[in-house]
């Protein structure tokens, strides 16, 4: 897909659902190339299902979105892998294996999104970990991790692929305050280099620390904070 200036996300009167039941209606907003976006709300306002709408995890029922050049409202169900693999997405659970290294949990993504070459894969994991400010931590078990460092390696697993955008729910909810903050400087860091960063986050100290453009979901609508 060639790259242009079209805004990475773009969502049009669309109505998002948790299963059969409407939770936002009449969605309009964009998400341009580079740009650092804060999405809030409360607990249940609709944050994670409008992301999991974005990648394809909840399906579009009503209304047009167009995310990284794929249309939501007529994607097909064999598309999706090629989707997310141009979205990288970050949960608040580390979702890691515990049974394998940093290195295998690593390499298992890149090898089950057509990767092959163990040079290329062993060069592009030592990037993504030097990026995180990991590169010394390829053969330490998950279980040998801090909880910061475990969210750092989920960071980098999203970036494998070199998406062109982050989607982040809640990345620093299990995280003490201080690590909070490191983390997010790893996020602008990423933003700064020029990835795109959709992130849900209850923490509105970081919205102070950190200024940038925020979104709220609230009473079942979307609209800029």
């Amino acid at each position: 897909m060639i790259e242009t200036t079209e805004p990475i996300v773009i969502l049009e009167r669309a109505d998002i659902y948790q299963g059969d039941r409407p939770v936002l209606n009449d969605v309009h907003f964009e998400i341009k190339n580079g740009e650092f976006v804060y999405l809030i709300g409360r607990t249940g306002s609709g944050k994670s299902s409008l992301m999991k709408t974005l990648y394809g995890d909840l399906w579009l029922h009503t209304g047009s979105a167009k995310v990284v050049g794929y249309e939501l409202h007529n994607i097909k169900r064999a598309d999706i892998p090629f989707l997310r693999r141009k979205i990288g997405i970050v949960f608040q659970d580390f979702q890691l294996l515990s049974d394998r290294s940093v290195e295998d949990n690593l390499s298992f993504v890149l090898r089950a999104t057509g990767w092959e070459q163990q040079a290329k894969i062993s060069k592009r994991i030592a990037e993504v970990l030097m990026q995180v400010g990991l590169g010394t931590s390829q053969k330490k078990m998950p279980h040998q991790l801090s909880g910061g460092e475990q969210q750092r390696v989920v960071i980098a697993r999203a970036m494998l692929n070199e998406p062109r955008i982050l989607i982040a729910d809640e990345p620093t909810g299990n995280l003490d305050p201080e690590v909070g903050d490191q983390i997010m400087q790893v996020f602008k860091t990423i933003n700064n280099a020029g990835t795109a960063i959709l992130m849900a986050t209850h923490n509105y100290e970081f919205l102070k620390k950190f200024p940038a453009r925020t979104i709220k979901c609230e009473n079942g609508l979307v609209t800029e904070g």
